[in-house]
């Protein structure tokens, strides 16, 4: 039985009835997302589902940061957008999107790509980022700039029939990654999914991983991936788990960090300091 002090309207009471059936949401927790305000970076592939479930979850506040348009060679995976979107900025058609799905979401469009004089602003009063971008420049800088305002994240990348997904909760003992990969490889030696291709599903199932993630970091439910990444095999249908250690030298969480603000960090090429050895990323972006 629902508390009227949580003022879910009849409506939303219908809405998100198998929500609020269900012990570890309830209608508390369809409150704590309906009052949560989330930030998705890209509106590309993995963007797609995230916000497309999230929007359907009644998180009540997305940001949509993109500064791209539709293009035709989108819709093979990217699936909040159509025929007639190609030419629109992507930011646009998502909040167009979203507002068909759910009227209980507002959607705060940010038609811009992401830097380094503008990510701080950007992610301020956000409860939770879904990092959806396609470069790893911009991985980083969303690592450090949320791992600094301590404010959690969810990453996600795809690579021809590949995935890999995980959560950075921002708590004292949780890595981030930098702890992984403490710069990026070489600039050419992984492909973009348009030189190489991906498999138009598997934005999907990673991104609904995402969002899955996204969800019970709001309503503080299940454990998170947390010191841990998914890797998802889509070819041969398997799943692995490998567990991501805090490193005490880390150059942005750990015991004595070089990186303090993100304008210490030059975001081209590999955006490293001077902070220990590297270790090469596996997959590119959507």
């Amino acid at each position: 039985m629902s508390d009227p002090d949580l003022d879910l309207d009849p409506t939303q009471l219908d809405r998100y009835s198998r929500h609020i059936i269900m012990d570890d949401v309830g209608p508390e927790g369809q409150r704590d997302l309906l009052d949560a305000r989330v930030l998705v970076l890209g509106a590309g592939g993995l963007g797609a589902p995230i916000i497309q479930y999230l929007a359907a979850a009644g998180v009540g506040t997305l940001g949509i940061a993109d500064d791209d348009e539709v293009e035709l060679s989108n819709l093979q995976r990217q699936v909040i957008h159509g025929d007639d979107d190609v030419g629109r900025k992507k930011v646009e058609s998502a909040a167009e999107f979203v507002a068909d799905l759910n009227p209980d979401v507002d959607v705060e469009r940010h038609d811009l790509r992401v830097t380094a004089d503008n990510v701080e602003d950007l992610i301020d009063g956000y409860d939770f980022v879904v990092d959806g971008t396609d470069n790893f420049q911009t991985r980083y800088l969303v690592n450090d700039a949320c791992t600094l305002a301590g404010i959690p994240f969810s990453h996600g990348s795809i690579f021809k029939f590949e995935g890999q997904v995980t959560t950075f909760a921002g708590e004292a003992d949780s890595p981030c990654y930098r702890c992984m990969f403490p710069e990026a490889p070489p600039a050419g030696m992984v492909p973009n999914c348009a030189t190489a291709g991906v498999l138009g599903v598997l934005p999907g199932t990673v991104g609904c991983i995402q969002a899955t993630e996204t969800v019970k970091a709001l309503i503080g439910k299940g454990n998170l991936l947390d010191g841990r990444m998914v890797f998802y095999d889509a070819l041969e249908m398997e799943f692995d788990t490998v567990e991501i250690t805090k490193k005490d030298d880390c150059p942005v969480c750990g015991d004595d960090p070089a990186i303090d603000s993100v304008h210490d960090v030059e975001y081209t090429a590999s955006c490293a300091i001077d902070a220990g050895s590297a270790a090469e990323p596996e997959m590119s972006v959507d």
